[in-house]
């Protein structure tokens, strides 16, 4: 019984932790393009990862055109634009000025086929906001 229950809580430690992952779908439409916005605690680049693999096991957003995030983890800032170039920047640049840190807030985008311009800054920045605001983590990222 000893190895049963010594076995059990070795495979209890080695389980990566699962974060939970807030959704706020469909909160941005223009010209065809439809936005998303999701978002979870993360201490390190492993767990940022984890919610972004979380994000991507519903089909719907496995199959978005990009899922560009950012984060405060320990200190360092880290980004990823997934191909909507400077999105990660500026999400950064947000989650820095309401100083949310060990926190990862991922931007999704459906292109629907007509180029936004700077528009699409606009729409990330507004998703961010849409984030913070609901989630009660601030609203300071103006």
């Amino acid at each position: 019984m000893t190895s049963f229950i010594t076995a059990l809580n070795s495979m209890c430690a080695n389980r990566q932790r699962v974060r939970p992952l807030q959704v706020f779908d469909k909160i941005i439409s223009d010209r065809g393009s439809r936005y998303a916005v999701s978002g979870g605690p993360a201490r390190t680049r492993e767990e940022a990862a984890a919610l972004l693999g979380e994000l991507k096991r519903t089909k719907r957003f496995a199959k978005a055109t990009h899922n560009s995030w950012a984060a405060v983890l320990s200190g360092e800032p880290v980004k990823d634009d997934d191909g909507e170039s400077g999105a990660g920047a500026l999400m950064l640049q947000m989650l820095e000025r309401a100083a949310l840190t060990d926190h990862v807030v991922i931007v999704t985008r459906w292109y629907g086929g007509k180029h936004l311009g700077g528009d699409r800054f606009r729409h990330v920045a507004d998703a961010v906001r849409h984030y913070l605001r609901e989630t009660g983590l601030g609203d300071q990222a103006d």
